[in-house]
């Protein structure tokens, strides 16, 4: 089968010539790992180089680049740098919420079915330690997550922990309603932002979260390890889960290091992990976020949303099911097929160089800037062969 559907109108043009990324590969797996910008290589080799050579590196340097990326990411998220920790991992920004969102005996904790581990295992264990419940907010059949969530989220809800959209089809949670619900009922909200920030727009000024955490070598292009957490003013006082010497007060004075201070840096600086001034990570997170902000978020989501589109409409035409567009996002899509596929069809398409990922019961198609529509279809032919 060849697609031959009208070419859409691309908000951006193909920026493949920025990846590193060979001709014969069809990757339109970004959910997975984004490749790497050149840019963010070259800032890479570049720093690795620095680092070999301590006598480059001043105290100051242990602040000033961390500094600049907590700005860049306020920025993408439209908040204040007051309140981003630099972190390794999500699941280290969501192990700060568990440690500090309080929960009374017999209150509940609501997740996604079938939601990244990530993002639940540490509820289950603040549910143990306080004697709280984790409900699990079932898939809807029509597809409406947010429906589904607010319908689960009362007073008895002490957190809420969703993410913008469903991690194996791109299913879309509307946190700003969430958001609002969970403020009226009086519980907190956590969002694992790992699947969208980067590729749809997200301010915390509308959604206001009490903890957001991304990880950062996905949608946002950065470096593995390198991952970010934002805390919402009430809790930037909160309990750091570790204590290094970065996070206390007067800590740019390294001669007076040994007078031990209990007050911290300001803001969620308290949250930092150890060792956050990384000098090859941090440079290679703040050149990936500032071709980020140089493209546009919101841009980036309308160009992505043709190419799903294009996904989409193929799949259907081999019958095989496609969430409505009302209820995804635009950047990454789930493709079921009754029945089910077999162990092995992603592991086909990788021997014919076209990479997606299997999750759950769907093939998860999630391109980015580095797609063209005849990638797509590419993944429409070859899927045409399979199905």
């Amino acid at each position: 089968m060849r697609a031959r559907y009208a070419r859409a109108a691309m908000i951006l043009p193909t920026q493949r010539h920025l990846f590193d990324l060979p001709d014969d590969v069809t990757w339109i797996n970004c959910a997975y790992m984004s490749p790497q910008l050149h840019a963010v290589s070259e800032v890479g080799k570049e720093s690795v180089i620095r680092k070999s050579r301590p006598w480059l590196l001043k105290p100051e340097d242990f602040f000033t680049d961390s500094e600049a990326l907590r700005k860049l990411f306020a920025r993408l998220v439209d908040a204040d740098a007051d309140g981003v920790a630099l972190v390794p991992s999500a699941s280290y920004g969501l192990a700060v919420a568990a440690a500090n969102v309080p929960v009374r005996v017999g209150q509940r904790l609501l997740v996604l079915a079938e939601e990244f581990p990530s993002n639940v295992y540490p509820w289950r264990e603040l549910a143990e330690r306080a004697g709280g419940q984790v409900v699990t907010v079932r898939r809807p059949e029509d597809g409406d997550w947010t429906h589904a969530v607010l319908a689960e989220l009362d007073e008895r809800t002490a957190l809420v922990a969703v993410p913008n959209c469903h991690w194996t089809d791109g299913g879309l949670v509307d946190l700003v309603r969430v958001g609002q619900r969970a403020r009226e009922v009086g519980a907190a909200l956590a969002v694992d932002a790992t699947q969208s920030l980067g590729a749809l727009p997200l301010s915390v000024a509308e959604v206001k979260p009490d903890f957001l955490a991304a990880a950062g070598y996905k949608w946002l292009m950065g470096p593995y390890s390198q991952s970010f957490l934002y805390v919402a003013p009430r809790f930037r006082e909160g309990r750091p889960i570790e204590h290094n010497w970065l996070m206390r007060g007067g800590s740019e004075d390294f001669a007076r290091l040994v007078d031990y201070r209990d007050d911290f840096q300001p803001g969620a600086r308290r949250f930092d992990v150890g060792e956050r001034s990384n000098f090859v990570l941090v440079p290679m997170a703040m050149a990936a976020l500032r071709q980020l902000l140089a493209w546009g978020v919101a841009d980036v989501q309308e160009t992505l949303r043709a190419l799903t589109e294009r996904v989409a409409k193929g799949a259907r035409a081999l019958t095989l099911e496609v969430p409505p567009e009302s209820q995804r996002v635009g950047h990454m899509v789930g493709l079921k097929r009754r029945g089910g596929y077999g162990p092995d069809v992603a592991a086909k398409l990788a021997a014919r160089k076209v990479f997606v990922s299997v999750r759950g019961d769907s093939i998860r198609v999630s391109p980015h800037l580095y797609n063209s529509e005849a990638d797509i279809d590419r993944l429409l032919e070859e899927l045409d062969a399979l199905v």
